[in-house]
């Protein structure tokens, strides 16, 4: 799929964390839009979409300078306190546009000489495995957080057909793991998955998150219910997976095979 590039030079990039991310000091958004476009993503609903000319999806606005207003920001930040940062809130860091403009490395460079106190980074993409090197750097400071909204690829595809497949992302969390990164499996938001979902988490990472949109969209379901998701699941011929109860099938399997501490259920699974 194609997307318009765009350069911003932005004045700040450290946001304070609010909301569904009150546990945090702060998130940082390497870009504003997100190219992977996928069907159900709230922020379709927020301001930042709502009142762009374009849709969602189809334009990225690529921050200039980033690395530098970075570390002069953190800086002020830790002589304040305590420093967690969430990454990222309303895009993918590691979208494909990161292959070549490599903001987020920048941003993760910068980490890896000051390192916050905890940082969590949140994508779909198998392209974080590139930055192991900085990762690593930062010990136990850092968790990546791999969205795997399902095992099922032809549900994948119809929910968020520019996403990277699922078994690369298993893959990623593997590789992550090997290199002792901590990780965990995002189920967010819950998507209709196989009997086997459970165990192929548990052959990847020691972690689960578990969210949906009734708890996660941060408005109780009511910015997806407009996006017009549940006709997807009708379509499908799965309308019990548009249901606030689907989750609790999802985390029954996990904790068959998890132990109850592994798994976490929207906001708590999160936070630092």
């Amino acid at each position: 799929m194609s997307y318009e590039r765009i350069l911003t030079y932005p004045k700040s990039l450290l946001n304070k964390g609010t909301g569904f991310l009150t546990d945090y000091s702060y998130s940082l958004n390497p870009y504003t839009g997100c190219s992977f476009g996928c069907s159900y993503c709230y922020v379709r609903q927020m301001p930042v979409s709502l009142f762009h000319e374009k849709e969602w999806g189809t334009w990225v606005n690529i921050k200039q300078g980033a690395a530098t207003l970075l570390r002069k920001e953190l800086a002020r930040a830790k002589a304040k306190g305590s420093v967690t940062i969430f990454m990222s809130s309303s895009t993918d860091p590691y979208q494909p546009v990161e292959y070549t403009a490599q903001v987020t490395r920048s941003l993760l460079a910068v980490m890896a000489e000051d390192p916050p106190d905890f940082l969590l980074v949140q994508t779909r993409s198998p392209l974080v495995s590139r930055d192991i090197d900085l990762l690593r750097e930062m010990k136990d400071r850092v968790r990546v957080s791999m969205t795997v909204e399902t095992d099922l690829e032809e549900i994948r595809r119809a929910f968020t057909p520019n996403a990277p497949p699922i078994a690369a992302r298993l893959k990623t969390l593997e590789r992550l793991a090997a290199a002792d990164i901590s990780t965990q499996a995002t189920i967010a938001p819950v998507l209709p998955s196989s009997t086997s979902f459970a165990h192929k988490l548990h052959a990847v990472t020691d972690r689960v998150c578990i969210d949906d949109f009734f708890m996660g969209d941060g408005s109780g379901g009511k910015r997806t219910k407009r996006l017009g998701i549940s006709a997807l699941y009708d379509k499908l011929g799965l309308p019990e997976w548009y249901d606030p109860s689907a989750y609790r099938l999802v985390y029954d399997r996990l904790t068959e095979v998890f132990a109850p501490e592994q798994v976490f259920i929207s906001q708590k699974g999160f936070a630092p």
